[in-house]
């Protein structure tokens, strides 16, 4: 979701616009001003996304106001909202990500959000060329400022699977006997507790070594353990919050859930086995195969062949015992009168679904195709 803050003296327009933004509903507005002088002196304080500000105010104008807003509040996009547009050229010199004009409409006020939101997606690491990015998808990788962090290596299996989970639950303090109980069941509290130690320290070593500048910082007097993600961002965090804030895929968001498909590369922490992670990775599966399956269902609709082919290719490959996505393509290349491919996603489906799960295509998929070889054959 995304963090607004709204600035207008006129009191209805400032209602109009935070009902527009409710309705939309990918957005939390955390302040509202009709005193432009009070809005100043709070700014400091925001951590908004986006603040939008009127241009024509009494005693401080929306121009002035956004020079310092630029100073006080250096990550938020300012929008300017005005009745006229004679301040259009004036306001994009002071770094205006937008200018909308009064009243403002739903479907403009979406497509700024979208444009915004698409920008602190892709700027996530030019703004911050160092930062370190924490990959759960698959395998836990690390890298910094886009870059592989290749040398980082784990002691043991025991001190990447303790990492994990303090991932999992990171910014969060961890009791040592939850631990302990999770990671060594069988030995005795004492030795357990030694093993953990030993753990933490292992990690600690291997983070310092390859210079990844994240703390397991000890909480309660020994009593626990928590990771500070600091500046760090994780990958399966930021997909979801791009999912969940995104508007159901329309002409101009198409092209950002386009991205959200291919951040999404595999299960959460797929490359292990931890039963403790099977829920969350089940739950992101989910969502990934939900969200995959509306932007493929939006192309169909459009009649983007194409783009329905490609998104059902990737849903195919994340999700492969998914039926439907098999049935959706030997669909689509019937119509493209690629015969050989039918043939090709039926016996895959099948192969697969027999080799690793002993089962046979649905009802379904085996009406469809034997329909579709009295037609060919």
């Amino acid at each position: 979701m995304l963090r607004v803050v709204l600035i207008d003296d006129e009191r209805l327009a400032l209602i109009q616009l935070e009902s527009t933004l409710r309705a939309l509903g990918s957005t939390i507005v955390t302040a509202t001003y009709t005193n432009p002088q009070l809005a100043m002196s709070e700014a400091a304080g925001w951590e908004a996304d986006i603040i939008f500000l009127d241009i024509d105010m009494p005693g401080l104008n929306g121009m002035e106001a956004a020079k310092q807003l630029e100073e006080s509040c250096p990550g938020s996009a300012i929008v300017f909202v005005s009745a006229h547009n004679s301040f259009a050229l004036e306001a994009f010199e002071v770094s205006a990500q937008d200018y909308l004009l009064k009243p403002v409409s739903r479907e403009r006020l979406s497509r700024t959000l979208q444009r915004i939101r698409s920008r602190k997606i892709n700027q996530l690491h030019t703004d911050k060329p160092d930062s370190l990015l924490i990959r759960c998808f698959n395998a836990i990788q690390f890298e910094r400022g886009g870059v592989p962090i290749r040398d980082f290596r784990w002691r043991t299996s025991k001190a990447q699977e303790l990492f994990a989970f303090l991932l999992y639950h990171h910014d969060r303090i961890i009791v040592k006997d939850k631990l302990v109980e999770l990671l060594w069941p069988e030995a005795s509290f004492k030795r357990a507790s030694t093993h953990l130690y030993t753990a933490i320290y292992q990690i600690r070593q291997s983070l310092k070594r390859a210079d990844i500048g994240l703390v397991i910082s000890n909480a309660s007097v020994g009593e626990g353990y928590m990771l500070e993600s600091g500046d760090a961002q994780i990958d399966a965090v930021l997909w979801e919050e791009g999912v969940v804030s995104l508007d159901p895929v329309d002409d101009y968001n198409a092209a950002e859930h386009e991205e959200l498909l291919k951040l999404y590369t595999g299960d959460y922490l797929g490359d292990y086995e931890y039963l403790w992670a099977e829920s969350e990775r089940q739950r992101l599966r989910n969502l990934s195969l939900q969200h995959a399956t509306e932007l493929a269902d939006y192309y169909t609709v459009k009649d983007n062949i194409t783009k329905a082919v490609n998104t059902y290719q990737r849903i195919v490959e994340l999700h492969p015992y998914h039926e439907p996505g098999y049935l959706a393509l030997m669909e689509f290349y019937n119509r493209l009168g690629e015969l050989s491919f039918v043939q090709e996603q039926y016996e895959k489906l099948r192969s697969l679904l027999w080799r690793d799960l002993k089962l046979t295509p649905s009802a379904k998929v085996e009406r469809w195709y034997a329909n579709w070889k009295r037609l060919y054959t």
